[in-house]
């Protein structure tokens, strides 16, 4: 199985690439279904979700637009608990369908902050997908409605997701190995 290595952590191939584009092809089917005639804005969170956005959109033969915005919650492979928008949007919200595009669902502390940020604007809905969720690492109420892949509660990289910076160019889905430097 395949490994890499990323500043002082080793990890090892646990979803390979095809796997992740199934997935976001079922994803776009569901999406596709419940959004068609209604032009929803897709709002991916970056830096993870650019990826997923991307792959995502293009599957869509739907009218629709896509924004971004950024928020940072992780420092190391650990959640800070604290989430702080860095960039905000921009576009009219009211009356509008939102689908939020997020790489990865833990704490749901990301989640949280955007859906109450997003609500003050009283879109039509308000709606969660993402590529990746960790059903046990999550603390929310908020449904995640869409998602691509349920992942144990395991640090992951690749298809957008990184380690400091790193690993977001890996193909497919890698899980952490190591935790010692």
């Amino acid at each position: 199985m395949p490994t890499v290595r990323l500043h002082d952590k080793e990890f090892e191939l646990f979803i390979p690439e095809s796997e992740v584009h199934a997935a976001i092809d079922k994803l776009a089917g569901e999406l596709r279904a419940k959004y068609q005639g209604k032009r929803p804005l897709f709002v991916g969170v970056l830096n993870g979700a650019f990826y997923f956005a991307a792959e995502l959109v293009k599957r869509l033969d739907i009218e629709c637009e896509i924004t971004f915005v950024k928020v940072a919650s992780y420092h190391g492979t650990r959640s800070t608990g604290r989430v702080s928008e860095l960039i905000g949007l921009n576009e009219k919200l009211e009356g509008r369908h939102v689908v939020v595009l997020e790489d990865i669902v833990d704490t749901g502390n990301t989640v949280r902050h955007i859906m109450d940020s997003l609500l003050e604007h009283h879109p039509a809905s308000v709606s969660i997908a993402a590529l990746l969720f960790k059903p046990d690492a999550y603390k929310q109420d908020i449904p995640i409605e869409h998602v691509a892949v349920r992942i144990p509660n395991d640090f992951v990289v690749g298809s957008g997701l990184d380690h400091d910076g790193l690993g977001r160019n890996l193909p497919g889905i890698y899980r952490i190995i190591n935790t010692h430097a």
